[in-house]
């Protein structure tokens, strides 16, 4: 099969990384999705471990879709029947870009309307049940052109099913875990988050310490697929959990706000890595590092949601001071501010865009 994962705009050589890890074939990043190569095993692997997907598709087609005519017959023309047993259900979402085909509902229409046919067809069915299994077919038409999909993941990856509470602006999952990843923290030395929220960095970094792939306690659409054996699910969760590492970690996570801590101290015990994680309240500006090797990687307010860009600004030059001179840390720092640099008062030796959601950032790397 030709499986895809689509990633957030940023993350799609980390996505690529962590499935040539994995051992996938023919991996390819394009902007915003990752392909490869795989058999119903690689989809189970790859649905359990990575940390920086979004989901695991199926890719079932492409094809020029400039009219409604066009994006019926190509679909029609695909092997719908290769995955889809006679009575499941199969839904139809939609979604366009750049394309002159622009009404959803009307794409989900000639969609559901051709894929029946050509199931109906093949099953010799005049009218299908759509009583068994959900599996659910995605539709992405850009620019003209259709991408055909079948959704392995249901839920999001990104919903890890351990945040039970989060603060007003939370980070996704899946790019704190990135921040992680960029950092190359692996639990040998002290990790912070000074401004840690409902703890979604902290968590997303005991889970790389330990190794623990990230989609182990949660549930996927194609566990409930005929066309994809349960014992590959076992086989695959129970390997997981044997290449578990364990060890003492030094993670902190601070905040000033006890609200957020309270939350972030119920997402790490359902995460499972409270025992691994320190939750302190601590006001950032007066925060004293300390004088061993580690690494900081934080989302502080941006000025756009949670404070306003006066404060921002004067919250970075705070921080800036207590933080710019400490040469055994590596400081790791995502915000959208365009004048971040210039307010804490040190160029970064590297910087990464990335999108938290729709807002474009920075990640501001000082090593």
């Amino acid at each position: 099969m030709t499986l895809c994962v689509p990633c957030l705009f940023g993350l799609e050589g980390l996505a690529a990384d962590e499935l040539r890890y994995l051992g996938m074939k023919e991996v390819r990043s394009e902007t915003g999705r990752v392909l490869f190569e795989g058999d119903e095993r690689d989809l189970v692997r790859a649905s359990l471990w990575l940390r920086t997907g979004e989901r695991v598709y199926i890719l079932l087609g492409e094809f020029p879709a400039p009219s409604f005519d066009a994006l019926f017959e190509g679909v029609k023309a695909l092997p719908w029947e290769d995955f889809i047993p006679r009575n499941a259900r199969f839904p139809v979402k939609c979604s366009s870009l750049d394309s002159a085909l622009k009404s959803l509902p009307d794409c989900q229409r000639i969609v559901k309307k051709a894929a029946a046919d050509r199931l109906g067809r093949v099953y010799g069915l005049e009218r299908l049940p759509e009583t068994g299994e959900t599996m659910l077919i995605r539709c992405s038409l850009m620019k003209d052109r259709a991408s055909l999909y079948l959704d392995s993941s249901g839920v999001s990856l990104h919903k890890r099913g351990w945040r039970a509470n989060s603060n007003e602006a939370p980070l996704r999952e899946t790019l704190a875990a990135a921040m992680v990843k960029l950092s190359r923290f692996k639990g040998r030395e002290t990790f912070l988050d000074p401004f840690c929220g409902s703890g979604t960095i902290a968590i997303e970094a005991a889970l790389a310490a330990l190794n623990r792939a990230p989609g182990l306690e949660r549930s996927f659409a194609a566990e409930g697929w005929s066309v994809i054996p349960r014992a590959l699910w076992r086989e695959e969760r129970a390997a997981a959990r044997e290449k578990e590492y364990r060890g003492d970690y030094r993670i902190l996570a601070s905040d000033l706000d006890p609200k957020a801590l309270a939350f972030a101290r119920e997402n790490a015990q359902k995460a499972g890595v409270a025992e691994y994680i320190t939750f302190t309240q601590a006001d950032a500006r007066t925060l004293d590092l300390g004088p061993e090797k580690g690494v900081l990687i934080t989302n502080p307010p941006y000025g756009d949601r949670l404070l306003d860009a006066r404060e921002a600004d004067q919250l970075y030059r705070a921080v800036g001071r207590r933080w710019r001179a400490q040469a055994d840390w590596r400081l790791y720092i995502l915000t959208s501010n365009l004048d971040f640099e210039k307010s804490f008062g040190r160029r970064a030796s590297k910087r990464r865009k990335l999108y938290n959601g729709m807002i474009q950032c920075q990640l501001y790397m000082y090593f």
